[in-house]
C-alpha cells in the first residue's frame, strides 16, 4: 500500500483544528461537528493479536455517547466488520432517557467487510467507492475531523482524500513515540529515566551498551526494548548477574527472555535488528509500580494533564500491559504529573496535538518513592477509553493538583482492562456477555454513576477475552465491581 501523502495539503488541513478546538470535547453541547472514528491499529503487533484487531476497532464506541450532550454532533464510525446492533444499543442505553431514534439518525456505522489482519485505514484506502461514501456521510468538511487511534502516513493520506483534518500529531513526529525517541526527549527536558542507551541496531551495540552500564555501576538485569513495540510485548529481560566480560555479556544477550512468549531469543534479536531499540537498567525497589500520565495538547499550544493511572502488568517477565487502576497512588501522582507536563510542553512546542501518554516506573526505597520516565505513547492507548468512559458517563472533573476525579464532591475510581480472561470464555458470544451486562447486579447505575461498562465484546469468541471499566467511589469498591464481573463471566462460561 502506497502511504505517501501531500504534506502541504495535510498541514493546511491541520490548521483548521485551531478554529475547531473549542468543539473537541465530549461535553460541548452547542458544537456543530462530524466525528469520523477510525480506530485503526496501524502498528506492528504480535501475530497472536491479529484476530483481535476488529474487536479493538470497537473500543471507542463510547464516542457515540458524546451525542447525548450535543444534538448537532454526527458520528461516522468505521470498522472492518459490522458492529452488532445490540452492542451499539448497549452504549446508548447507558444514559437513561435518551431519544435513541433521534440519536441513531446521527450515527452512521460503516463496515469495510474485510477481516484481514491489516490496518483499517489501509483497507479504506484500497476502496475508492468507500471513500466517496465517507465523503457523502461527512457532508460539510469544514466541521469534520478524523479521530484516529494513531496518526501514520495512512491516516494523513486519508485526511487529504476526505478533505478533513486528523485529531492527532503529524506523522513526522512519530519517532518521538519510539523507545529511542522517548529516551532522547526525556534527556532533553531533564527528567529522570533509567540508565541505558538508545539507537541500538544489533548484538554488538547491545554488548557495548551493557558493558558501559556495568563499568559505570553494575546491574543485575537489563531490559532490551524494540523501538516500535507496544504493550511491553517488544521487550526482553537479560540476566546480568556475574557477567563481567564482553563475551559473557554477549552470551547472556543470546539467551535473553522475550516478554512475548511466541518468540525465542533468536527471533527477538532478529526483530530488534530490524526495528532498532534500546537497553535500559531494570529498576527495582522495595515496592514497584508502573504509573502513567495521560495528557492533551491543543493546536493553540496549551497542555492539559487529563489523568494518572497505575498500570496492571503481567506476562512472562512482568512487562505486558493488562489494564489500569485510576487514579495513580497519591504518593507519587503529583511527581509524575509534573514530569509528564514537561514532556507534554516540549511535544507541544514541536507541534504535537491531541492525546498522548507518558509511562513511568515508580519504586520505593527506604520509605521514599522514586520515579523514572520510560516511554512516550504518542497515540491513544489502553488508558484512553477508560478515561473517555468516565467523562462520557459522569458530569465530573479531573483536578490535576489532587490527581482526583470528582462528581458532586464524590471521588471516582476505576479498574479497567482489555484482558479480562476466564476459563472457557470462548464458549460465550457477544450476546451472552450483553445478557450478563444487563443483569441487575452488573447493570450500570446511571444515578450513582457506578458499575461496569463493557467493551471489546467481539473478542470473546475469537480471543476468549472482553474488556471492562469498573467504576466506583473507592479503590476497594472498584475492585469489587471488577471481581463481580470476572465471577459472572466465569460462571456463565462454566469455568
Amino acid at each position: 500500500m502506497d502511504a505517501s501523502f501531500d504534506a502541504a495539503m495535510f498541514e493546511n488541513l491541520q490548521t483548521q483544528l485551531v478554529g475547531m478546538w473549542p468543539a473537541m470535547t465530549l461535553r460541548r453541547r452547542d458544537a456543530h461537528r462530524t466525528i469520523v472514528v477510525l480506530s485503526s491499529v496501524s502498528m506492528n503487533l504480535p501475530v497472536e493479536l491479529h484476530p483481535l484487531l476488529p474487536a479493538y476497532e470497537e473500543r471507542y464506541l463510547i464516542y457515540v455517547l458524546s451525542l447525548a450532550s450535543s444534538p448537532n454532533t454526527r458520528v461516522v464510525y468505521v470498522t472492518s466488520q459490522p458492529i452488532l446492533p445490540r452492542l451499539l444499543d448497549y452504549y446508548l442505553g447507558l444514559i437513561p432517557g435518551l431519544d435513541r431514534a433521534e440519536m441513531l439518525a446521527r450515527v452512521a456505522t460503516v463496515s469495510v467487510g474485510d477481516w484481514s489482519a491489516r490496518p483499517l485505514t489501509e483497507k479504506i484506502l484500497e476502496r475508492p467507492a468507500l471513500i466517496e461514501r465517507l465523503r457523502a456521510l461527512i457532508g460539510d468538511p469544514s466541521h469534520a475531523v478524523i479521530m484516529p487511534f494513531v496518526t501514520t502516513p495512512l491516516e494523513a493520506r486519508l485526511s487529504t482524500l476526505l478533505g478533513i483534518p486528523v485529531y492527532g500529531p503529524h506523522p513526522h513526529l512519530q519517532p518521538l513515540g519510539t523507545k529511542t525517541g522517548s529516551r532522547q526527549l526525556f534527556a532533553e527536558v531533564g527528567i529522570g529515566h533509567p540508565r541505558g542507551a538508545e539507537g541500538l541496531r544489533d548484538v554488538g551495540d547491545m554488548v557495548d551498551a551493557i558493558d558501559a552500564l556495568q563499568r559505570d555501576r553494575s546491574v543485575d538485569e537489563v531490559i532490551a526494548k524494540c523501538d516500535a513495540s507496544v504493550s511491553g510485548l517488544g521487550n526482553a529481560a537479560i540476566d546480568m548477574k556475574g557477567a563481567d566480560t564482553s563475551a559473557e555479556i554477549e552470551k547472556r544477550i543470546r539467551s535473553l527472555r522475550p516478554e512475548d512468549d511466541a518468540l525465542d531469543a533468536d527471533a527477538f534479536l532478529q526483530l530488534f535488528a530490524t526495528s532498532g531499540g534500546i537497553i535500559e537498567e531494570r529498576i527495582t525497589g522495595e515496592d514497584f509500580c508502573s504509573p502513567s500520565v495521560q495528557l492533551r495538547a491543543s493546536p493553540e499550544g496549551g497542555v492539559e494533564v487529563l489523568s494518572t493511572h497505575d498500570q496492571i502488568l503481567g506476562g512472562a517477565t512482568g512487562q505486558t500491559y493488562f489494564g489500569c487502576r485510576f487514579p495513580a497512588r497519591p504518593a507519587y501522582a503529583a511527581q509524575i504529573s509534573s514530569a509528564a507536563r514537561k514532556v507534554g510542553e516540549e511535544l507541544s512546542r514541536r507541534g504535537a496535538i491531541a492525546r498522548f501518554a507518558v509511562d513511568f516506573v515508580a519504586v520505593r526505597r527506604a520509605g521514599a518513592w522514586h520515579t523514572y520516565a520510560v516511554e512516550i505513547n504518542l497515540r491513544n492507548g489502553g488508558t484512553t477509553h477508560p478515561t473517555l468512559t468516565l467523562l462520557a458517563l459522569t458530569e465530573g472533573d479531573y483536578d490535576e493538583g489532587s490527581a482526583q476525579f470528582s462528581v458532586d464532591g464524590v471521588e471516582k475510581h476505576y479498574v479497567a482492562t482489555d484482558h479480562l480472561e476466564t476459563p472457557h470464555l470462548r464458549r460465550l458470544t457477544p450476546d451472552d456477555v450483553l445478557d450478563i451486562a444487563d443483569s441487575p447486579r452488573l447493570r450500570w447505575d446511571a444515578g450513582a454513576k457506578t458499575g461496569p461498562v463493557f467493551h471489546l465484546l467481539s473478542a470473546v469468541g475469537v480471543g476468549g477475552r472482553v474488556g471492562v471499566t469498573a467504576i466506583a467511589n473507592s479503590p476497594t469498591e472498584a475492585e469489587s465491581v471488577y471481581r463481580d464481573v470476572e465471577h459472572a463471566l466465569s460462571t456463565a462460561a462454566g469455568g
